[in-house]
């Protein structure tokens, strides 16, 4: 009868313990470490937690312990590493210690499972601490390997994204070396799109997006949270569009082919192709290249550009924490790009921005808030590194001229004519006339919706539908940065002369 009696507990007791280690398991299913941990808890009425082997509580990170519970901790992990066995068991000061190794991989240092309790131990507590050390180093080990992958991605991101800034600041040999360690190479010749979409989808997009185009390189934006940024080889055949799940919450721009060193140019062109792409049905459009201004100005652009920026080429930082002139350019350009959000392109602090354009104001003698003073220094920049022609050898004339101002280079008979196909789009007879009365006001007005709205009697919320609308006829983007409002605004300044000419000859 005796031995009926202890089959039967002894039967009991395995399917407790059986019962056990499947809530354990459930545990681990539904949330991994914390849970099992919480249910050891309410199961032995024990502080069950993980450390290290220097005896600092990892999981949970706050565990409550007080100095009593700590040392004895402490001690039980020393003695089990020192003398490395398989569980170390402590009574003291009325608590009971328990500390258990879990299995860990290859390369990685699992933590120990201590759990204290006040004496006496509940005599399960052992068994059940053994059968939670199995469940709990599966579940450690999982959630070890997810946070590595997790940081091996956030690694990689990092590093894409730092190549993309040397590509948008002009580092291409840099951008080169760092990218050697990554897939896949880049290419001499590329294209850049950029994607638009909800910020939600940004991630399962770049991962489609990097499936469907092999050899392409998928960043998400640093500007923009909205936008992805895709730079796929030139010689390649066109880029897929969207996924089909999520074509309709995107809009793609396409940049004509450059070379990678003009990353930061095709970037540009594909910005424009997105504004169009906005007001299309098939939500995507390619970059409708026009003439330079630049280039149509030719060498006197380049001559003009070296005198207008010699102040910043010659500038020598004061101190070793102060920009030098390459970094003032840089930012300059970055700054005429981005505005405000070229803090996020150069992952600079809004108060070092500020400083450094107060220093470009300065040294130019300009006042950036005006548009004048924007388009100037932006035509500048881009005519320093436009490849423009040399002018003919040997002729001497050229070269004792004095350099000319700019309304001069506007006034050339070929600027007249690129300015007149700037504005040809928005000046058409299909095209109210009130889209380009809203333009040249707006850009007259220093780009400031505001006073537009003001001057032209309407709301803002209306100057800002002439503009979108003026957007989709010139294939320009606007409204966001970067935008054309500089070449527009060139191109006004040209009309304005030539009208200003027209009616002296007249008198």
């Amino acid at each position: 009868m005796h031995g009926d009696l202890r089959a039967d507990t002894a039967a009991a007791v395995r399917i407790r313990r059986a019962d056990d280690v499947l809530d354990m398991q459930r545990a681990a299913r539904t949330g991994g470490t914390g849970p099992v941990l919480r249910w050891l808890e309410g199961r032995t009425s024990a502080t069950a937690f993980l450390m290290n082997p220097a005896g600092t509580a990892t999981y949970p990170a706050r565990a409550l312990l007080g100095d009593a519970e700590r040392g004895l901790a402490l001690r039980g992990a020393r003695e089990l590493t020192e003398r490395r066995l398989g569980s170390v068991a402590i009574d003291e000061d009325g608590l009971t210690c328990i500390v258990l190794p879990l299995d860990g991989s290859r390369g990685s240092t699992a933590p120990l499972l201590a759990a204290v309790v006040p004496r006496p131990a509940p005599p399960e507590l052992p068994l059940l601490l053994a059968d939670a050390s199995s469940v709990l180093s599966l579940s450690w080990l999982a959630e070890h390997t997810r946070r590595r992958q997790r940081r091996l991605r956030i690694a990689e991101a990092g590093t894409r994204e730092a190549v993309l800034r040397l590509l948008m600041n002009g580092h291409t040999s840099t951008a080169r070396q760092i990218a050697g360690a990554l897939r896949p190479a880049l290419p001499e010749v590329v294209r850049v799109y950029v994607i638009e979409g909800p910020p939600s989808v940004r991630g399962q997009l770049a991962r489609k997006l990097s499936d469907m185009a092999k050899g392409a390189w998928v960043v998400p934006c640093p500007v923009y949270v909205d936008h992805l940024f895709m730079l796929v080889p030139a010689d390649d055949a066109p880029a897929p569009a969207s996924p089909p799940e999520l074509a309709a919450l995107c809009w793609i721009g396409e940049s004509s082919a450059v070379p990678l060193r003009d990353t930061a140019t095709g970037y540009a062109q594909a910005f424009h192709a997105l504004a169009a792409a906005r007001g299309r049905p098939e939500r995507q459009a390619s970059f409708a290249a026009g003439p330079d201004l630049a280039l149509t100005i030719g060498p006197a652009a380049a001559a003009w550009a070296k005198a207008f920026l010699s102040p910043i080429r010659t500038h020598h930082a004061r101190r070793t924490q102060d920009p030098d002139g390459a970094e003032l350019l840089a930012t300059a350009a970055s700054w005429l790009s981005f505005h405000s959000r070229a803090t996020a392109h150069l992952n600079i602090h809004r108060n070092t921005l500020s400083a450094r354009l107060t220093c470009i104001q300065e040294l130019l003698g300009l006042d950036l808030h005006r548009l004048s003073d924007q388009a100037a220094l932006a035509l500048a920049l881009r005519s320093a590194t436009a490849q423009i022609p040399p002018p003919p050898e040997g002729d001497a004339a050229r070269a004792a001229k004095p350099v000319p101002v700019l309304d001069e280079l506007l006034s050339l008979p070929r600027v007249g004519v690129w300015a007149q196909q700037q504005f040809r789009p928005v000046t058409g007879p299909d095209v109210p006339a009130c889209i380009a009365e809203t333009l040249t006001t707006w850009l007259r007005l220093d780009a400031r919706i505001g006073p537009t709205a003001a001057a032209l009697s309407i709301s803002a919320s209306a100057v800002r539908k002439r503009l979108t609308r003026a957007e989709a006829l010139l294939s320009r983007s606007l409204l966001r940065s970067p935008s054309a409002i500089h070449d527009q605004w060139l191109a006004l300044r040209t009309l304005d002369l030539a009208e200003q000419t027209e009616a002296s000859a007249a008198r």
